[in-house]
């Protein structure tokens, strides 16, 4: 429920408070005094767009605040859900400021939150009906969503169920459509088929190239490791060489040894190593022998080489065994495509069991709404024989759509008769702004009951009604508020007598500059104002008695309902 509004530098208004009731509030006041300011506010603050000249002149900044508690558990579940934190008073204070220069701040409960988690928010919380709902009402594609309103804990599972079947139906699709266009190219097989043979033709080991590298090295470098290594093997065993030089060291050695005890392991030391160099000398020396000078090796060797490299290139691989791996792709790949008739049949299989579960989700969707729609029809044209069309018929045309989407294969219409003996036509044939006021609250009236929006906001419901009619739409008004919360600026009298709380709003000038004031009226407060909608500007001892007995027969009418 609304329960404080607070606007600030908005408009006329330079500053303005209002504590809402429960049941039914009445804004009235002439034309111009800033009714619609008012209304304004209340969107602004709920999320929706700016108007032209917002903030009021002057001033750098305008700021609106409303106070909401929450009744229903499921709405506090749903707002919790959006990610705003509710306590256990359940109570929202909704901050929204402007700048001159277009800075925004949004706060709930002193957080700040994004413009998105404002209007999901708002949405849960208030209903505005204003001018503009009446175009929307003629509109046939908002009355899918309005009679999905009327079904919502049986359609909602299947709502859920049809968006994750349309879901794989999409991807399914791409699927469908990647796997016909390989099956079309028939120059992608064949450059598959081309790569497939060369690669394989190339007969590519992973660790190839490392070993012919070292393999080439050796070739290339035979004649120099040959020489080398016969060096090695003169220099140590040849006449003069190392092994004899260490031959004479190891007597001198063991003379020495044999007169000083403690020189002893030099010996030993000294025949170790001579066994090593010799062990070293024959190792090179068989060595030099078996090294083979193989040019032709050599030269095959530097054509595979060359052979790898090409490949590398071509396919922008850095070694065999990417290649490889390239080469097990590509097999996939063509594998795929030669396959992709048998692949295709499948796939037009689990398309077809998907759209006839598809089909059947829609069809449960579409009966649950012509039910719905069954005893809506009948729940509307109640309402509007109590709101003084007794001849009125409502219909809903629900039709069968070529194509599905989320909201399953329903095309829904409202259409109507306002007379006996017409067919029902289309919303968009009423030419009377009060029959469509009517059925709009008509609408507001079923749809309360289903949903859990504690407030709703009537700006100009009484457009182009009078008389009875006007005193029927009080009724209904006042009915709807037993359970509601209703902010109604009205300039019938009939209306605002029904009030549960009557505000006037009215403006001044001083100093040259417009205000804007709302002020709460009671008793004598309320009874002037109803004389001033009834008498207009001058307001005598006849038109307060109407007044009284008016607000006498309202309040009549509130016990007796």
């Amino acid at each position: 429920m609304l329960e404080h509004l607070k606007v600030s530098n908005v408009a006329l208004i330079e500053e303005a408070a209002i504590d809402f009731a429960s049941g039914l509030n009445i804004l009235s006041g002439e034309t111009g005094a800033g009714k619609s300011i008012l209304i304004d506010s209340i969107n602004f603050v709920l999320g929706s767009r700016i108007p032209r000249d917002f903030i009021r002149s002057g001033a750098e900044t305008a700021t609106v605040e409303v106070f909401l508690t929450v009744a229903h558990d499921q709405l506090v579940e749903q707002i919790s859900e959006l990610g705003v934190e509710i306590g256990e008073d359940r109570a929202l204070l909704i901050f929204r400021s402007l700048g001159v220069k277009g800075r925004s701040i949004i706060k709930i409960n002193g957080k700040p939150i994004t413009i998105g988690m404002l209007r999901d928010v708002a949405a849960l919380l208030i209903d505005i009906h204003g001018q503009h709902e009446h175009q929307s009402l003629l509109n046939p594609q908002k009355h899918l969503h309005l009679l999905d309103r009327f079904c919502h804990d049986d359609l909602e599972p299947r709502k859920a169920q049809l968006a994750r079947h349309i879901s794989a139906y999409r991807a399914l699709q791409k699927t469908i459509a990647t796997v016909s266009g390989e099956d079309a190219d028939e120059d992608r097989i064949e450059i598959y088929k081309f790569q497939i043979a060369e690669i394989a033709g190339a007969n590519l080991i992973a660790n190839e190239e490392e070993q012919l590298n070292s393999r080439r090295k050796l070739l290339s470098n035979a004649e120099k490791i040959t020489y080398s290594s016969t060096q090695i093997a003169e220099l140590l065993a040849g006449e003069s060489g190392a092994l004899d030089k260490l031959a004479q060291v190891m007597g001198l050695v063991e003379t020495v040894a044999s007169l000083e005890v403690e020189q002893t392991n030099f010996v030993d030391n000294l025949a170790d190593s001579y066994a090593l160099l010799e062990d070293i000398s024959r190792h090179f020396t068989r060595y030099a022998e078996d090294l083979e000078h193989d040019p032709e090796e050599l030269e095959k060797i530097e054509t595979r080489l060359d052979q790898i490299y090409r490949l590398k290139q071509k396919y922008g691989r850095t070694s065999a065994a990417q290649i490889l791996e390239l080469y097990d792709d590509i097999e996939r790949k063509l594998n795929a495509i030669e396959n992709s008739q048998e692949e295709l049949a499948r796939l037009a299989i689990e398309k077809k069991a998907l759209e006839k579960e598809i089909g059947r989700v829609c069809l449960e969707m579409s009966k649950i709404r012509k039910n719905a729609a069954s005893a809506l029809e009948v729940q509307i044209e109640s309402i509007l024989q109590q709101l003084g069309m007794e001849s009125a018929r409502f219909a809903i045309q629900i039709s069968t759509r070529p194509e599905f989407g989320t909201n399953g294969f329903d095309r829904v219409e409202f259409m109507i008769s306002a007379n006996v003996g017409e067919l029902p036509k289309p919303l968009s044939n009423i030419a009377s702004g009060g029959e469509m006021s009517r059925v709009m609250l008509a609408l507001k009236t079923a749809l309360a009951s289903y949903d859990t929006i504690e407030t709703f906001i009537f700006d100009e419901i009484d457009t182009g009604i009078s008389g009875r009619t006007a005193q029927q739409v009080a009724e209904k008004l006042s009915i709807i508020a037993k359970n509601h919360q209703i902010l109604c600026i009205t300039h019938l009298p009939q209306i605002a007598a029904m009030g549960d709380a009557n505000f006037l709003i009215e403006k001044s000038q001083t100093d040259n500059r417009t205000f804007t004031y709302i002020h709460n009226l009671e008793g004598g407060g309320k009874v002037a104002e109803i004389a001033r909608l009834i008498g207009g500007a001058v307001i005598t001892e006849t038109t307060e008695k109407a007044a009284r007995e008016m607000i006498n027969l309202a309040n009549m009418s509130k016990k007796s309902n």
